[in-house]
C-alpha cells in the first residue's frame, strides 16, 4: 500500500477531549475516527488491526469445536420479557418504539436470542452440546462513554454460547474456552493478563471470570497473588493487600489497575428454565439444559493494546496484529522498485512514497507503530536499513535477507 493513497493521513495534534492514550494515538495515527461520544469508525488502517484481532479469536474459538454464525441486532420486546430483562436491564439497553407502536431494543447481548434459536431445534441429548458464536455490534447505554474505544455505546463483540446436558459438561467446556481465550490473548500480544473471579452483573447471580490486562491506565482494580493464578475483582474481594494468598498460601496479595478484555459466564439453567427450553434424555425424560456465555470485545482489545504498548513517539503494535508487516520509507529513487519486489515476495508493506521531509516520514512511521521499519536511501545503496519499532539498533540487509526475516 502506498501511503500517499491511504485514507486518512496522520494528525500532528490529538483531539482536545482525548484523555486516554488510545484515544490520542489511534486518532492521530489515522486508525479511528469519532462520530460522537462512544461511537467510532474503524478507518482502513484501524480496520486492518481489528481484522487480525478477530481472526486470531476466530481461530481459537474454532479449536473448541464452536461454529460461527450471525444473529440480528434488532430485538422485539417480547423475547426480553421472557427472562424479565426488558425491565431489569433497562438502564443498559436502548429501547424504542417503531411507527406502529411496537417496542424493540438494540442488542446489548444475545442470550435470549440464542435460547430462542436453540428451542426451535433442540430435541434430544444427541443434539448436545451446542457451541455457537458470532462477531457483531453491541449497543449499550454507557453513561461514561470515554477512554477512546475502550468504553463505547456501540462496539464490536465476539459472543460464544454453549448449551449442555448437565452442569459437569458445561464446566468442562467452560474451562476449555478459558484456555482458548488465554491462547488468543497471548497470540494477540498481551503479556500481563489475569483470569479474575468477578460478579455476574446483569447476566447471572453466579461468580464469573474476567480476563484483565494489567495497565496503569485501567479503570478496574483487581487483587492477585504474586505466586499463583488466584485473582479477584474489587467487587468481590474481601481481604487486605499484602496478606497471604487464600489459594496457595505462599504468595502475597497485590493490587493493580487493569482493563477487562474478555469474560466468561456459567449461566446454568436460569435462561433455559425461563424460556422453556428442554431436551429428552436417554430415558425419554424431559430435562433442562445448562447454558454458558463467553465474550471478547475485539474493538476494546485494540484500544487496550495501545494503552499497554506505546512510547512517547506513538504506538508499538505486536507483530501478530500490526496493520502491515513492514513500513518502507523511501528517500531515494529506487525505493519504488524495492516496494514492488517486497510485494511480489509476499510482504504486506506500507510504502511512504510522499514528497515530504525525511523527518516527517520517520515521525509518522513511529506514530503508526508497524513493527519493522525499512529505509531506502543514498546511504543504504543496494541494501535496506532494518530497524525494529521497539529498538534503536539498525542493520543493513539485502532485499532477500529482509524478506526472509519478515516471512
Amino acid at each position: 500500500m502506498k501511503y500517499s493513497q491511504l485514507f486518512p493521513k496522520t494528525q500532528r495534534e490529538a483531539p482536545k477531549e482525548a484523555e486516554s492514550i488510545n484515544h490520542q494515538l489511534l486518532v492521530r495515527g489515522g486508525f479511528v475516527g469519532q462520530l460522537m461520544s462512544g461511537s467510532w469508525t474503524f478507518l482502513p488502517l484501524g480496520f486492518r488491526v481489528l481484522q487480525k484481532v478477530t481472526q486470531i479469536i476466530r481461530e481459537e474459538m474454532n479449536t473448541t469445536g464452536a461454529q460461527e454464525m450471525l444473529m440480528p441486532l434488532l430485538h422485539p420486546k417480547e423475547i426480553w420479557n421472557e427472562t424479565g430483562r426488558w425491565d431489569t436491564a433497562r438502564e443498559v439497553m436502548y429501547q424504542f418504539k417503531d411507527t406502529r407502536g411496537r417496542e424493540f431494543a438494540l442488542s446489548f447481548t444475545h442470550e435470549e436470542i440464542v435460547m430462542d434459536e436453540v428451542r426451535k431445534h433442540l430435541r434430544s441429548y444427541k443434539d448436545l452440546p451446542i457451541k455457537i458464536y458470532h462477531f457483531s455490534t453491541k449497543f449499550r447505554n454507557e453513561p461514561r462513554a470515554k477512554s477512546g474505544v475502550l468504553r463505547g455505546r456501540e462496539f464490536l463483540m465476539k459472543d460464544l454460547y454453549s448449551v449442555h446436558v448437565d452442569e459437569e459438561d458445561m464446566y468442562r467446556y467452560y474451562w476449555r474456552v478459558k484456555d482458548a481465550y488465554m491462547r488468543a490473548f497471548k497470540r494477540i500480544g498481551f503479556e500481563d493478563i489475569k483470569l479474575t473471579e468477578a460478579s455476574g452483573g446483569v447476566f447471572t447471580d453466579k461468580h464469573t471470570h474476567e480476563f484483565q490486562v494489567l495497565a496503569e491506565s485501567g479503570e478496574d482494580t483487581i487483587y492477585y497473588c504474586n505466586e499463583c493464578d488466584w485473582s479477584q475483582n474489587k467487587e468481590i474481594f474481601d481481604g487486605l493487600v499484602g496478606q497471604d494468598c487464600p489459594e496457595c498460601g505462599k504468595g502475597k496479595i497485590w493490587q493493580a489497575h487493569s482493563i477487562e478484555v474478555g469474560n466468561i459466564f456459567p449461566l446454568g439453567t436460569r435462561y433455559s428454565e425461563k424460556m422453556g427450553v428442554f431436551y429428552t434424555d436417554e430415558q425419554g425424560e424431559r430435562k433442562i439444559p445448562y447454558f454458558a456465555s463467553y465474550g471478547i470485545g475485539p474493538s476494546r482489545v485494540v484500544g487496550t493494546l495501545v494503552e499497554v504498548s506505546h512510547d512517547d513517539k506513538g504506538i508499538v503494535w505486536p507483530k501478530s496484529v500490526a496493520p502491515f508487516d513492514a513500513h518502507l520509507i523511501g528517500l531515494s529513487g529506487n525505493a519504488l522498485e524495492v516496494y514492488t519486489k517486497l510485494k511480489e515476495a509476499g510482504v504486506d508493506v506500507l510504502f511512504d512514497d510522499r514528497e515530504v521531509s525525511a523527518g516527517e516520514k520517520f515521525a509518522d512511521c513511529d506514530l503508526i507503530g508497524i513493527p519493522v521499519r525499512l529505509v531506502v536511501s543514498e546511504k543504504t545503496g543496494d541494501r535496506l536499513e532494518w530497524k525494529l519499532r521497539n529498538s534503536e539498533d539498525k542493520e543493513l540487509l539485502t532485499l532477500e535477507q529482509a524478506v526472509n526475516k519478515l516471512l
